[in-house]
């Protein structure tokens, strides 16, 4: 019998994904100690435009009686904030290539 602990299921995933990745040529290349430094700002920067979307929204929203002009800015507000959550992806995408 071997002194090593079962393993989890997410240990296990992680080796057959290592294990893939190994076959298929793709390496993993640590991050520089400025690439986490750009991503983790890059992370606060979009962060704060989500704070700050989120606030214009529900300031918007209070003033608005109407149930239909409400959906609208419900619309708006999610769109916006998909916008900013996809601008983030590209930026940190872009970061850790070391662009």
């Amino acid at each position: 019998m071997s002194d090593d602990a079962p393993k989890s299921a997410i240990e296990l995933a992680m080796e057959r994904l290592k294990k893939k990745d190994a076959e298929t040529g793709v390496k993993d290349v640590p991050l520089t100690p400025e690439q986490k430094e750009a991503i983790a700002e890059a992370r606060r920067v979009y962060e704060a435009r989500l704070a700050e979307r989120e606030i214009l929204f529900q300031a918007a929203l209070r003033k608005v009686a109407d149930p239909e002009a409400a959906q609208v800015l419900d619309e708006e507000y999610r769109r916006d904030r998909d916008r900013i959550n996809g601008e983030r992806e590209r930026k940190i995408a872009e970061l850790r290539k070391g662009q």
